[in-house]
């Protein structure tokens, strides 16, 4: 396999080719599915496991792999070439596409808590200013809310009937005039609800609150589009098959005045000469909110594993895993496996799949049963106390797949 920097270019030898033509690549889901021998050099964990747990901490895909060689490689001789400058724009052009952003209103940051503690820090915030939130978020995504209680900010936390079950009607119905932000999560990390952001988002933006949104289980995963939204932060690492410590954070155009950058340094604040200034000038971009030296080889990694969603397309991603997640449910339940949300409608659906089991002793087991075979799942728990095994396929995971996991749970 090889990988073309100017673009996503896999050959996998005489006999067959994935060929660069402009923007577009002849590589289908279908395509990968269809041919092992292709599944296993885009995925190389195929080869050896069967992972089910992107949305922990993913795998590196073949092209992602090939681009930190190759990148790692060229920095032995030197990390910033000539061209660092229009390779970090060429990234934020990738990133800004799958969130249909400008690439001026991206920032290149990991992780996630990152971003949203320069959304929570970096507002100017009134006493009795209202924030809304769901405590039962990814912890990242609470404790930077939680803590805006120290400024007078009052934290409204929502309280659904079921774990993540986040709808416009909760959300509409906990807005006071007093309400400055909602900050909720895209899909929610254990129960895989995937929110209604759009819906929620017209009724934010007729009264004119400000929207932040958690988006790692979601980008690479399904289709996000940030009109709709203020701000979005997302480490690359799950849903969009990149390195850890690479990520996304955007800030709408227009918030770069009301969002004040709160890390500082030469990167985002003008010194020519890298002489400090007595008045501080800074960015006209979303570069503002980055301060220092950007993790560049991740990003290329990042930029690999971007262009190779992008070329399969993200809305073809969501359909696969929206399928695979039917095929999973079906089969769980027709074995007695408690699956949450399952009632939900294929809209709420995301590629989380979590199992309930009761018994927080037969959960551990479970999940070391299916890893000493060779399957990654993630355990988590409810704060209720209910143990949750969680599978989290990705497009190019296989029916086949599924049924040997349940196998292994049912032996």
């Amino acid at each position: 396999m090889s990988l073309h920097r100017a673009g996503f270019f896999v050959d996998l030898g005489d006999d067959k080719a994935v060929k660069k033509d402009g923007d577009h690549i002849d590589l289908s889901i279908d395509h990968i599915l269809a041919d092992e021998a292709l599944r296993h050099r885009l995925f190389p964990v195929t080869q050896k496991r069967i992972f089910l747990a992107h949305a922990g901490v993913a795998p590196l895909p073949g092209p992602a792999v090939e681009a930190l060689k190759y990148e790692a490689d060229r920095a032995s001789l030197g990390q910033e070439g000539p061209d660092f400058m229009a390779e970090i724009e060429a990234i934020r052009r990738v990133a800004a596409r799958l969130i249909n952003a400008e690439s001026d209103e991206v920032a290149l940051l990991g992780p996630t808590s990152l971003g949203l503690n320069l959304v929570a820090n970096g507002l100017k915030w009134q006493k009795d200013d209202e924030v809304i939130f769901y405590p039962d978020d990814y912890p990242a995504n609470v404790y930077p809310w939680q803590a805006l209680a120290e400024q007078g900010v009052r934290v409204i936390p929502l309280q659904p009937e079921r774990p993540g079950e986040i709808t416009p009607e909760l959300v509409r119905n906990a807005l006071t005039s007093r309400t400055r932000l909602v900050a909720l999560a895209s899909c929610h990390f254990l129960s895989g609800f995937r929110l209604d952001y759009e819906g929620i988002a017209e009724e934010l933006n007729r009264r004119g609150v400000l929207f932040c949104l958690d988006a790692i289980q979601s980008l690479g995963a399904t289709t996000v589009d940030v009109r709709h939204i203020d701000f979005l932060a997302a480490d690359s690492h799950k849903w969009m098959l990149g390195p850890l410590g690479a990520g996304i954070f955007y800030v709408k155009r227009r918030h770069f005045e009301l969002l004040k950058p709160t890390l500082l340094g030469s990167w985002n604040v003008h010194s020519p000469g890298y002489i400090a200034q007595p008045k501080m000038v800074f960015e006209d971009s979303a570069r503002r909110y980055e301060p220092g030296s950007l993790n560049l080889l991740a990003l290329f990694g990042m930029k690999a594993s971007l262009e190779m969603i992008l070329a399969l397309g993200v809305k073809q991603i969501e359909a696969r895993l929206l399928d695979l997640r039917s095929f999973a449910e079906e089969k769980l339940m027709a074995n007695k496996f408690r699956v949450l949300g399952f009632a939900n409608r294929r809209s709420q659906k995301s590629g989380i799949i979590t199992i309930a089991i009761d018994n927080p002793e037969t959960a551990v087991a479970q999940a070391r049963k299916l890893r000493d075979a060779g399957v990654d799942v993630s355990l988590r728990q409810s704060r209720a106390g209910v143990s949750c095994l969680r599978l989290s396929p990705h497009f190019y995971n296989t029916e086949a797949e599924i049924e040997e996991t349940i196998k292994i749970l049912l032996s």
